[in-house]
Parts: C-alpha cells; sequence; structure tokens
C-alpha cells in the first residue's frame, strides 16, 4: 500500500466505517459527562444527605447549557479553522477545554455542602460539551453520504446512550470506592484518548492535522463557507421557512414532549407506586439505557436502512401509541415490578428507536452552508419539547395523575403519526434542488447536492 492509500484511510471523506465510527466515539465521549453529571453526582449528593433542593439547583444548572446551545451553531457556522476542516479544530477545542475543566473539578473537590461550586462545574462542563455536540452534528450532515445518513443515526444516537449509561455506572462505583475526584480524572482520561484520535483525523484531503501542520483549506469548504452573520441568518431562516420544514418542527416537538415527560413519570411511578428507592430506580433506568442504546446502534439503523426515514419513523410512533395504550388498560397492574420494568425499558427503546429514524430527515432538511445552525435549531426545538413535557408533569399530575399523562403522550404521538403520513418529506436531491430556488437570491453558491 503506497503512503498516499495508508494516508487517505483516516479522510473521513475517503472513509465510510471510518466516518461511522468517528460519529459513534464522539458521541459516547458526549455521553460521558452527562452521565457523570446529570446522574452519578445527584446520585452522590443524595447518598450524602443533601436535600433535595441543593440536587435540583445543580442540576438545572447542569442542564441549562442545553437550553442555550441555539447559538452555538452561528457561532460555529460564523467562525472556523479552515485549514482544520469545518468543524474539526471546533471538536477538538470542546473537548480539551472539557478536559481542563474536569481536571479543575478533581483538583478543587467540591463537597456536598458545596452547592454553588458543583453547579458552576456541571454547567462549565456541559456548555463546553454543548459545542462539541453541535460540532459533530454539523460534522455528521456536512460529511455523510445520503445511503449513510441511517446508520449514522443509529450509532450517534446509540453512542451517546452507551456513553451515558457507561460513565452513570463506572463514574458512580469509582466515587463509592474512591471519592469524586477519581471520577473526574477517569471523565478526563477517556475524553483525552477520544481527543487524541480526532486530532489523527483529517476531514478532507490536504488539511491540517494540527494548526502548525502543513496543509491547506479544501476547496469545498472555502466555496460555502459563508464567513458573514447576516448571510448565514438569511439562509437559515428562509431554510427554516420551507414548507417541509416548518412541518417538521411539530414532530420533533411531540419527540421531545414524551422524552420529557416519561423521565419524570419513571421515578415518580418507581417511588409512588412500587416503593422503590432510588438506587433501584436508577440501576433499572440505566440498565434500560444500556440496551436502548444498543438497540439504536444496530437494530435502529438497519430498520433506517432497510424501509427508510419516513416510513420507520411512522411505525415507530403506532408503537408507541401502542405502547402508551397498553399502559393505560393496565393501570389495576401499575404496582406490579414486571410491567414497571417493561414501560422503562419500553420507552427508553422506542424513545432511541424513533430518534434514529427521525434523524436523516433533519439532516435532509439542512442547507450545507448552515449546517452547523440549521441542525442546531432542528435539536433546539426537541429539547423545547422536552423541556415543555418535564414542565407539565406536576399539572398533569394534579389534574388526572399517570393515566392523564399516558393520554397526553398519545394523543400528542397520534398528531406526529398524522404529519408524518400526510406531509411529503423530501429526499436529499429534490430538496436541494428546491432550496437552491429558495436561495437563488443569496449571497455565495447554491447548497452542494451529495
Amino acid at each position: 500500500m503506497t503512503e498516499t492509500a495508508a494516508a487517505s484511510r483516516w479522510i473521513l471523506s475517503q472513509n465510510s466505517r471510518l466516518r461511522l465510527f468517528t460519529l459513534f466515539i464522539l458521541y459516547v465521549a458526549q455521553g460521558v459527562p452527562i452521565g457523570l453529571f446529570w446522574t452519578a453526582i445527584p446520585a452522590w449528593m443524595a447518598a450524602n444527605g443533601a436535600p433535595a433542593v441543593d440536587i435540583a439547583y445543580v442540576l438545572g444548572l447542569t442542564a441549562l447549557p442545553w437550553t442555550l446551545k441555539l447559538v452555538n451553531g452561528f457561532i460555529m457556522d460564523r467562525y472556523t479553522f479552515l485549514a482544520m476542516g469545518r468543524r474539526r479544530a471546533w471538536i477538538t477545542g470542546a473537548q480539551c477545554v472539557m478536559i481542563t475543566l474536569l481536571i479543575v473539578c478533581a483538583v478543587v473537590q467540591p463537597g456536598v455542602e458545596d452547592v454553588l461550586l458543583l453547579g458552576i462545574a456541571g454547567f462549565a462542563v456541559n456548555m463546553a460539551t454543548t459545542f462539541q455536540d453541535v460540532a459533530v452534528d454539523g460534522l455528521a450532515v456536512d460529511i455523510m453520504e445520503e445511503d449513510e445518513r441511517a446508520r449514522a443515526s443509529g450509532m450517534m444516537f446509540g453512542g451517546q446512550y452507551i456513553g451515558i449509561a457507561a460513565a452513570t455506572g463506572i463514574t458512580g462505583a469509582a466515587i463509592a470506592a474512591f471519592g469524586p475526584s477519581a471520577a473526574y480524572l477517569l471523565a478526563a482520561g477517556f475524553i483525552t484518548l477520544i481527543t487524541g484520535y480526532v486530532l489523527f483525523l483529517r476531514e478532507r484531503p490536504g488539511e491540517r492535522r494540527l494548526p502548525w501542520s502543513a496543509g491547506e483549506a479544501h476547496q469545498r469548504n472555502r466555496e460555502i463557507h459563508l464567513g458573514a452573520w447576516w448571510p448565514i441568518m438569511k439562509n437559515t431562516f428562509k431554510s427554516l421557512l420551507l414548507p417541509a420544514s416548518l412541518l417538521w418542527l411539530p414532530v420533533l416537538l411531540v419527540r421531545g414532549f414524551h422524552y420529557g415527560m416519561f423521565n419524570a413519570v419513571t421515578p415518580y411511578m418507581g417511588a409512588n407506586n412500587l416503593g422503590w428507592d432510588e438506587a433501584a430506580i436508577t440501576a433499572t433506568a440505566g440498565s434500560a439505557q444500556l440496551l436502548a442504546g444498543i438497540l439504536g446502534l444496530t437494530l435502529g439503523g438497519w430498520l433506517g436502512d432497510r424501509f427508510g426515514a419516513k416510513r420507520t419513523t411512522i411505525a415507530f410512533f403506532i408503537g408507541y401509541m401502542l405502547f402508551s395504550g397498553t399502559m393505560l388498560a393496565t393501570q389495576d397492574m401499575w404496582a406490579d415490578s414486571g410491567l414497571f420494568i417493561f414501560f422503562v425499558y419500553g420507552w427508553y427503546a422506542l424513545d432511541i428507536l424513533l430518534t434514529v429514524a427521525a434523524l436523516p430527515i433533519s439532516m435532509r432538511l439542512c442547507d450545507s452552508r448552515v449546517a452547523a445552525t440549521q441542525f442546531t435549531i432542528y435539536m433546539a426545538c426537541s429539547n423545547l419539547g422536552i423541556t415543555i413535557g418535564a414542565s407539565v408533569f406536576g399539572l398533569f399530575d394534579r389534574i388526572g395523575g399517570l393515566p392523564t399523562m399516558f393520554a397526553i403522550v398519545m394523543s400528542l404521538h397520534l398528531v406526529g403519526l398524522l404529519v408524518m403520513v400526510l406531509a411529503k418529506f423530501p429526499r436529499r436531491a429534490g430538496f436541494q434542488e428546491k432550496m437552491a430556488e429558495v436561495l437563488a437570491e443569496a449571497p455565495g453558491p447554491a447548497p452542494r447536492v451529495n
């Protein structure tokens, strides 16, 4: 094998298996701080006597960056170091910040009583993680071929679930045995390995591996890089206002709503209907997340490839409606541990399979010139649904309890199903032709047709 041929094996645009594995491992890395700060640290606080208000304060600050990440895409589409590719500099930079912050946490060692410091740590590490998240999403839209998008979706969200589940278990055990500093250092060490891997790659031929290496920006990236705020905002909102895009937004909201609602229902149902303690509930949820990640990684991508994104999404909306209907029909068994386990494993599995099925549609709707911005807006719409679902949990508890919650989720899935059946969502090539017409007056070249 020649040196040139050997080098091409490490160029994302020229190696399909490398593209898929890279998305998988980057989403695993993204799941590590989520599992640590969203589950392991709150569990450690609770086990050491922290009141609920302190835990809620830390979780609130930890979650805040994920509601603010809407601006990340605009920043990344405006500013980038093209000589290293459109996204790789952002990915490595964000991960270096994550590593630094985790090491700082290990050195400072905030205790259970240091609520403000724990909240700041959760906020800062998750803020860096959201930049990595948006950069990886932008990379997926930029670099994946159309026939890879279903598999890529499975790799991405399956990897995230696996990373969250693994981090929850491993860092939780490390905290129990050696204290929180060990968990911070373990997380930092893993992300360091992934950062080294990313630095060894190139997005496209001729680019630099490191800022000081030889290489230059790829012609394709120079052509589509807008480099100014107004064209980015103009192209993004024109793309979002296309009919297919507007119809897609309520589907994303529905998906987010059930996640927020069922994420709150899980501990509520486990504690109140079965009398389980926190350890038993989180252990069940962690196992369910791991299985869901494996399903997304394997079955989700295969189904999307075999049947197409739209038909697979329709099938999972129907499956979710049957699932909620089953829970409503078995109310007299809600104190049974077997039914509760069915519920937890079922909703996590259906959530990731639906997400994996639908993700290629979000990718197809993106204009490649503003991919990070537009894709982030779609993901923010789903996150808004999560926030709404979690926020109205208390309201529905007062007006009807768990039966009302399952009925509302089932009704909203019917709305999502009707949109999917009646709307005509595009295949990549056809949509790019339509987008080229809509954006004809925008500065720069027409979007690239893959």
